[in-house]
C-alpha cells in the first residue's frame, strides 16, 4: 500500500512539473492507467478530464481514445456519452484547425455543444466561428457565413433568453457586413423584428431606417411599410413609399401598392395622380401590371369613360392582342351588368344601354381586326385568335349578338410546308405549319395573279427589245 502512495506522489509531482510539456499526454495516460490498475476509477476519471482540459486538442488524440475506452469499461451511460462528446469535440477541433473557414464544420460543432447545453461552451464556439470572416468581400463567400450570426442571435434570444446579448449579436453582425458592396435584408429584418418582440418600436424603426440609408432593398421597404400600416401611421407609409420610389422609380409593384393605399383611404384623386406619375416614367419593370392596376382602379371607381381613355392611351403604346381582348371584355362586362339590372327594372332604356355596350364591344373588335388586317397582316395567328374570341363574345350576347358578322371573316386552316435551315444557313429539310387563309385574301387572289402575269410579260418584253 505504501508503494502505491509513493508512486502516486511521484506521478503528482511529475504532473506539477511537466503538464505543459509536449509529451504530457504520455504522462497523463500512464498516471490514469496506474489508477485503473489500483481500482481507483474515480481518480482515473479525474485525471483524464483534467488532462483533456489542459492539453491542446492537437496533442490529445491518444488521450481521447483512451478516455472513451475507459468510460465504456467503467462508466455509466452519462459518462460514456460525455466521452463520446469529447471525442467528437476533438474531431471538430482538428477539422477547424485545418480549415477554419469550413462553416459547415462550425455548424456541426455548434450543434454538438448545444446538445450538451453548456452556455459558456456554446458561446465560445459561436464567437470563434464568427471570428473567421470570409477573406473576400463578395456576397457568395458570405452566404453561408452569415447564418452563423443568425443562429447565434436566435440562440441568445430563444435558448439563453439573454435579450441584451441578442441585440449585441445583431449589431455586431450589421457593423461587420460591408454594406457598400453587398448586404443581407434578412439580417436587417430579423434585427427589427427582434426589437418589435421586445416592444421597442423606436429601435425597430431605427434599424429599418439605417437599412434604407445603407442598403435599401425591396424586402426592407415592404416590411417597414407593413409595420407602419399596422400601426396606423399613414403619413409614415407615404414617406416610405416616396423613398421607395425615389430609390426604384421603375418598380411597378411599389407604384401600384402606393396607389392601392390611397384608394383604400378613399383618396381617389391622390391614387389617380400616383398612377399618372407611374405610367409617365421613362422605364418600368412590368408596365403591363401597372396599366392593369390603373384600369382596374378606374373600373372599381365606376369611371368607365376614364377606363376607355386609358385603354386608348395604352393602345397608342402597344397593339398587343391581349390589350385588344381586355378592352373588348371590359365593354362586354358592362353589357352583362346592364343585363343584371334589366332583371330588376325591366326598363326599355336599360335594354338600349345594353345594346350600346354591345356596340362598343363590337367596335373594339372591329378596330382590332382592321389593325391586324391592314397594319400587321403577318400576324395571322393573332388575327385568327381575335376572331375566335369575337365569335364567342357574340354568342354570349344571345339574341342581341350577331355571329354572322364574325363567321364571314373566319379563316380557313391550311397545312403548308416551308424550308428550314441550320445555323450555318445550309438547307435542313422542310417542316409543316398551319397557315390561315382569310376570305379577303381569297378575294384578292385573282387580282394578284393578274398583276403577277403582267409583271412577267413586261419582264419578257423588256428582254426581247434588248436583243
Amino acid at each position: 500500500m505504501g508503494e502505491v502512495a509513493k508512486a502516486r506522489a511521484v506521478y503528482e509531482r511529475a504532473v506539477d512539473l511537466l503538464s505543459e510539456d509536449e509529451e504530457a499526454e504520455v504522462l497523463f495516460v500512464a498516471f490514469a492507467e496506474f489508477e485503473e490498475r489500483n481500482k481507483e476509477t474515480e481518480r482515473a476519471r479525474c485525471i483524464y478530464k483534467y488532462a483533456l482540459d489542459h492539453i491542446p486538442k492537437g496533442r490529445a488524440e491518444d488521450l481521447y481514445r483512451k478516455f472513451v475506452a475507459f468510460e465504456k469499461q467503467f462508466g455509466d451511460r452519462e459518462g460514456i456519452e460525455d466521452a463520446i462528446v469529447g471525442k467528437r469535440r476533438f474531431q471538430y477541433e482538428e477539422e477547424v484547425r485545418k480549415n477554419p473557414l469550413s462553416y459547415d464544420t462550425w455548424f456541426d460543432y455548434i450543434r454538438l455543444e448545444e446538445s450538451v447545453g453548456r452556455k459558456e461552451m456554446i458561446r465560445e464556439v459561436y464567437e470563434r466561428a464568427v471570428g473567421y470572416v470570409p477573406p473576400a468581400e463578395e456576397k457568395r463567400y458570405w452566404q453561408r457565413y452569415i447564418y452563423l450570426w443568425i443562429n447565434y442571435a436566435l440562440y441568445e434570444e430563444l435558448d439563453a433568453k439573454d435579450m441584451e446579448r441578442t441585440r449585441e449579436v445583431y449589431m455586431a453582425c450589421l457593423n461587420l457586413i460591408p454594406h457598400k458592396k453587398f448586404s443581407f435584408a434578412k439580417i436587417w429584418l430579423m434585427a427589427a423584428q427582434f426589437e418589435l418582440r421586445q416592444k421597442n418600436l423606436k429601435d425597430a424603426r431605427l434599424v429599418l431606417g439605417n437599412a434604407i440609408g445603407k442598403a435599401p432593398k425591396d424586402k426592407i421597404f415592404k416590411k417597414y411599410i407593413e409595420i407602419e400600416l399596422q400601426m396606423g401611421q399613414i403619413d409614415r407609409c407615404r414617406t416610405l413609399y416616396e423613398k421607395y420610389l425615389e430609390w426604384a422609380p421603375a418598380n411597378c409593384y411599389a407604384w401600384s401598392k402606393y396607389a392601392e393605399l390611397e384608394r383604400s383611404l378613399n383618396e381617389t384623386d391622390r391614387a389617380r395622380a400616383i398612377f399618372e406619375l407611374a405610367i409617365a416614367q421613362p422605364a418600368l419593370d412590368m408596365p403591363e401590371v401597372l396599366w392593369k392596376a390603373y384600369i382596374d382602379f378606374e373600373i372599381y371607381e365606376s369611371e368607365y369613360e376614364r377606363t376607355r381613355q386609358l385603354y386608348d392611351r395604352l393602345l397608342d403604346r402597344t397593339k398587343h392582342l391581349k390589350v385588344w381582348l381586355s378592352y373588348a371584355k371590359f365593354e362586354a362586362s358592362l353589357a352583362m351588368e346592364q343585363e343584371d339590372e334589366d332583371k330588376e327594372k325591366q326598363a326599355t332604356s336599360d335594354a338600349e344601354q345594353k345594346m350600346e355596350c354591345i356596340q362598343r364591344c363590337r367596335g373594339v373588335f372591329e378596330r382590332a381586326f382592321d389593325y391586324f388586317r391592314t397594319t400587321a397582316p403577318e400576324l395571322k395567328e393573332e388575327r385568327a385568335m381575335l376572331l375566335e374570341e369575337w365569335l364567342n363574345m357574340e354568342s354570349s350576347f344571345g339574341s342581341l349578338g350577331d355571329v354572322g358578322i364574325v363567321q364571314k371573316k373566319l379563316p380557313r386552316k391550311v397545312k403548308r410546308k416551308r424550308a428550314i435551315r441550320s445555323e450555318d444557313g445550309t438547307p435542313a429539310g422542310y417542316e409543316e405549319y398551319i397557315d390561315y387563309v382569310f376570305p379577303d385574301e381569297v378575294a384578292m387572289a385573282p387580282n394578284l395573279k393578274i398583276l403577277e402575269a403582267a409583271y412577267k410579260w413586261k419582264k419578257h418584253k423588256s428582254g426581247s427589245d434588248e436583243e
